[in-house]
């Protein structure tokens, strides 16, 4: 064999080697992702929906749909975190540059996550839960035999019917908004152009919704933190809180000796043994709020108050410097490259620090957003229950994480939080060359985010010095003006 020969076998092992390589990463990333999913939606779901004693058909169902939600949900957590694991792998390349154990983390790598997830996002959420959901709300047309694909069948066909109503509006908008023959035949490129354009309105609905509840949960993270967490004694009174519950348990208990020891009292004995079950636990949570140590009870509130705030203003501190920025520089729009040199330089001017600080922020940003999401009236139906969220409900749960997920690489990179250029596909938004729309989105991202948090503010700061200083307890005499007496 001729030393070229050679070579070229060499350099084609070596390709081998890596793609090899890379599908084993993929998976047992996927594979950990998906389990860890699992273990989320088991503890949500309602296990009377998947028993076979009564229904094995139903069951059946039941637990494919629960496949593909599980599914999708471990691409919602994988659209997460690639934002973050390319700003990590990026500063260890940086930082270990000639490593033999880190060589693994190279750009092809990074690369083809950025394509996996974008590939996985358009089969959730173009094929996978439109089916999960007409699967299991199926019966089978009329008149056919009944069974599992008797379901499929019609499932298939309501989602041809879907598919084709939804691609003839995309078509029809496409062809209004871009009245020439080019855009109209491309179109007809269904892999390469049209599911590009759908997922890009999915990512416009998507950065639409996180405009909206991420400064919305920016907000609510303060009231949900001071939930989990022990106040300090001057601003939440447990000894008050205890026995008002004791004296209401008390109320009930003695309510159900009563009931059922006389047969005069019409009670709902049911509905009071569940209010019972709901007082004793908050009972039991006071309790255990009230023997927390003082370091808990003193420091640990006010830190998390704190981190909560630096984190809250530093997120909007770099939005108005972002919008600062794209008046000055137009490298500073979010524009996608296809070849972003990784393990070159930093994208944070701090270096490691900034890149860790980006980090935090957009998981940051991810939990505010979920946490606005659900807190909205909007969307707070979806909020799932302990053991008892129907399989509809899990769906709508997945499909809203997936869409508000897979846009926060853009979301991030749109507000500057990161200066990561996005990768494959994420980046071939037209939108995102629109200046104006971009510099609109920055400007009432922070304006929004601004106005709840002085709202906030505001009616908590009043709250609490009426708590402390006692004065909700006060009944304040209401001055009535009398009107005078006409005489006739």
């Amino acid at each position: 064999m001729e030393p070229g020969e050679r070579d070229a076998l060499s350099v084609r092992e070596r390709l081998f080697h890596d793609w090899v390589r890379e599908c084993l990463i993929c998976a047992l990333l996927f594979t950990s992702l998906y389990l860890l999913c699992h273990v989320v939606i088991a503890r949500f779901k309602k296990h009377a929906d998947f028993t076979t004693v009564h229904d094995d058909e139903d069951a059946t169902v039941n637990r494919i749909a629960l496949w593909m939600c599980t599914f999708t949900l471990a691409v919602s957590l994988g659209a997460v975190l690639l934002l973050p694991f390319s700003i990590i792998s990026n500063e260890v390349l940086l930082s270990f540059p000639q490593n033999y154990y880190i060589q693994w983390l190279n750009g092809s790598l990074v690369h083809g996550l950025w394509n996996l997830i974008f590939l996985f996002s358009n089969l959730s959420l173009v094929f996978l839960m439109p089916f999960a959901y007409f699967f299991t709300e199926a019966e089978g047309f009329a008149g056919s035999k009944k069974g599992i694909m008797a379901r499929v069948y019609e499932t298939f066909v309501v989602l041809l019917l879907l598919t084709l109503l939804v691609l003839g509006m995309v078509w029809v908008a496409s062809a209004i908004i871009d009245n020439d023959a080019a855009s109209r035949e491309s179109l007809y490129d269904l892999w390469e152009y049209y599911l590009p354009y759908l997922y890009s309105c999915i990512s416009l609905f998507g950065m639409l919704l996180l405009l909206l509840c991420t400064p919305f949960g920016l907000s609510r993270m303060f009231t949900v933190t001071g939930k989990l967490l022990v106040k300090p004694r001057l601003l939440e009174d447990l000894d008050e809180q205890l026995s008002c519950t004791g004296f209401e348990e008390a109320a009930i208990s003695r309510k159900i000796s009563s009931s059922t020891a006389s047969c005069w009292l019409n009670l709902n004995v049911a509905v009071l043994r569940e209010k019972l079950l709901v007082i004793r636990s908050r009972r039991m949570a006071l309790e255990l709020r009230q023997r927390a140590s003082p370091w808990q009870r003193n420091l640990g509130y006010p830190l998390a108050m704190l981190c909560l705030l630096a984190l809250t203003g530093i997120s909007v501190l770099v939005v108005c410097v972002h919008v600062l920025e794209l008046l000055l520089y137009d490298a500073a729009m979010p524009r996608g490259t296809q070849d972003a040199p990784l393990g070159k330089v930093s994208f944070s001017i701090f270096g490691s620090f900034g890149a860790a600080l980006q980090v935090i922020l957009i998981f940051y940003l991810m939990v505010s957003s979920v946490v606005g999401f659900y807190s909205s009236s909007l969307f707070m139906r979806l909020l799932p229950q302990k053991q008892d969220t129907p399989m509809t409900k899990i769906i709508g749960n997945c499909v809203s994480l997936l869409v508000l997920s897979s846009a926060l690489p853009v979301f991030s990179r749109t507000l500057g939080i990161t200066r990561f250029d996005l990768l494959g596909d994420f980046g071939r938004f037209d939108w995102l060359g629109n200046f104006y729309l971009v510099f609109l989105y920055n400007v009432l991202f922070a304006a929004l985010a601004a106005l709840c948090l002085v709202k906030k503010f505001t009616w908590a700061v009043q709250a609490e010095l009426i708590r402390a200083f006692g004065l909700h307890k006060l009944s304040l005499p209401v001055a009535r003006t009398r009107q005078p007496c006409k005489m006739s």
